[in-house]
């Protein structure tokens, strides 16, 4: 099917008003994507709009009666745009030539793409068409100081992502362009130059977060997967397909979980998307065929039963946390950790033979505590392991690197939380969680906090909060308190 013309945007007059300005933004935007949607097609780009703007229901009319002729729609919503019936029937007119001329939806992604200037929920985008509120759309804006929002604009000082986010819409529009008129199509997805990820759907508290995941990602060169067209099915059968299919294409996924679990699709599970999508990735990584990384800060709630018990599972339960690098701390270590996949996706280590001999405990305590912890020494190696006790003496960085090594090669690290003051826990948790998410392409080590006498506020903290995978032995050591270890370990009684 061949189209006269590419892309149609669509616009509110006042978002093309700048009087320190010879253009306004859309005249500028409409400029740029025409270069950039150029050199994504084999030939020279045709789009259009509607200068005059005279608002008549006799020029509507010849506007619409091109839109069986177009092969896509740029909408640039801002708050007058959703108030003005003029855009708002251009949205349905070209949503109902698009039906009868292959389909709304092409590959799972719509033909209506949505350039927003500032946050606009996905409720009031649902209102220009059926379906629309689905697409992540692109984001003209981003956060100031003082919560304010500063849209994307050469003349305010962030050309750079204002012309990378031209750049991304204009490739994925020509990818639609061309599948609707059937050049260079093979069925077979795009090979891409980096790593292939896919960013899990989020609710709408994290999605400021996405986005600039979403950047670091494509900056990285990374091919990212659902893109800001896909349309998901709002039945939970088929987007559980849909889902799982993007999944199989895909080396990492990544989950920004926060206090909304999202939308819910129609189904008998009643589940939100985001459960669907941690289910699914980590029965993908189960198979091998996945790495992953879950963000939740430390303190996120909710106050809905469902999403609550979600986001306890993700801290205790391991079947939900499965192959995953589970991220407690700010965006900075999400953005470290993904980092780190991705340096291993890009340079593989060889495959190195497991050793021989009995399995590995490292035991992480301070040189007060080489007596306290005798009882559980005699305890693991009553059990087969072998255990390893940390470096004390040598240079910062000798000492650091050695006790790496050590966390590296054992089967799992217990941290021994007795003479130990907060400071001195809370940094080995830390250096456990940087050296786990360097271990992306290594079997994963179990890590486990034992709590020994004296009782402190720190430790207390730890038993009312529930941490996982604590072992309370403030009382003494015995037996039977470390049933759950030797489960998670491999050890059946």
């Amino acid at each position: 099917m061949h189209f006269e013309k590419h892309i149609f945007i669509s616009y509110a007059h006042t978002n093309n008003e700048d009087k320190a300005e010879p253009e306004g933004w859309v005249t500028r935007f409409h400029e740029q994507l025409s270069d950039y949607l150029s050199t994504n097609l084999p030939e020279s780009a045709r789009i259009w709009r509607d200068d005059r703007l005279q608002g008549n229901d006799i020029f509507a009319k010849e506007i619409f009666k091109q839109f069986p002729h177009t092969a896509v729609l740029v909408s640039v919503l801002s708050d007058r745009y959703l108030v003005s019936k003029w855009c708002c029937d251009e949205v349905k007119a070209f949503c109902q030539a698009a039906e009868q001329t292959g389909g709304l939806i092409v590959d799972g992604k719509t033909r209506v793409i949505q350039v927003m200037l500032k946050p606009i929920p996905k409720e009031q985008r649902e209102k220009l068409a059926s379906g629309l509120g689905e697409a992540l759309g692109y984001k003209f804006f981003q956060e100031a100081d003082g919560g304010h929002i500063l849209p994307l604009d050469p003349m305010l000082g962030n050309e750079t992502l204002y012309r990378q986010q031209i750049y991304f819409l204009a490739e994925d529009a020509a990818a639609v362009i061309m599948k609707l008129e059937g050049i260079g199509t093979t069925g077979e997805a795009p090979s891409a130059s980096g790593p292939v990820i896919y960013l899990a759907e989020c609710g709408y508290d994290r999605a400021a977060d996405q986005e600039r995941i979403r950047g670091e990602l494509r900056a990285h060169g990374c091919t990212i997967l659902p893109d800001q067209m896909h349309h998901f099915p709002n039945v939970e059968t088929e987007y559980v397909k849909e889902a799982s299919d993007l999944l199989n294409r895909c080396q990492l996924s990544v989950h920004l979980v926060g206090s909304s679990g999202g939308k819910v699709p129609d189904g008998e599970s009643g589940k939100s998307a985001v459960q669907l999508q941690n289910e699914l990735a980590a029965k993908k990584s189960k198979e091998g065929r996945l790495q992953r990384v879950i963000w939740l800060p430390e303190g996120t709630h909710s106050e809905k039963p469902g999403h609550r018990a979600f986001l306890g599972g993700l801290q205790t339960d391991p079947e939900m946390q499965f192959g995953a690098d589970l991220i407690t701390g700010d965006l900075e270590e999400l953005k470290g950790a993904i980092r780190a996949v991705l340096t291993k996706l890009e340079n593989p280590k060889p495959q190195v033979a497991s050793k021989e001999g009995p399995p590995t405990i490292y035991l992480i305590c301070i040189e007060q505590d080489l007596d306290a912890v005798e009882p559980l020494m005699d305890f693991l190696r009553g059990q087969g392991f072998e255990v390893e006790l940390p470096v004390f003496s040598g240079s910062a960085e000798a000492v650091s690197e050695a006790n790496e090594a050590k966390v590296r090669n054992c089967r799992a690290a217990v941290l021994f939380f007795g003479a130990g003051d907060g400071a001195w826990e809370s940094h080995q948790q830390s250096e456990l969680k940087r050296i786990r998410g360097l271990m992306r392409d290594e079997a994963p080590v179990a890590t486990f906090t034992y709590l020994a006498a004296p009782m402190t506020g720190d430790k207390k903290g730890l038993v009312l909060k529930k941490e996982p995978n604590l072992i309370n032995g403030i009382e003494g050591f015995s037996a039977e308190k470390m049933e759950n270890f030797l489960r998670t370990v491999g050890v059946k009684k």
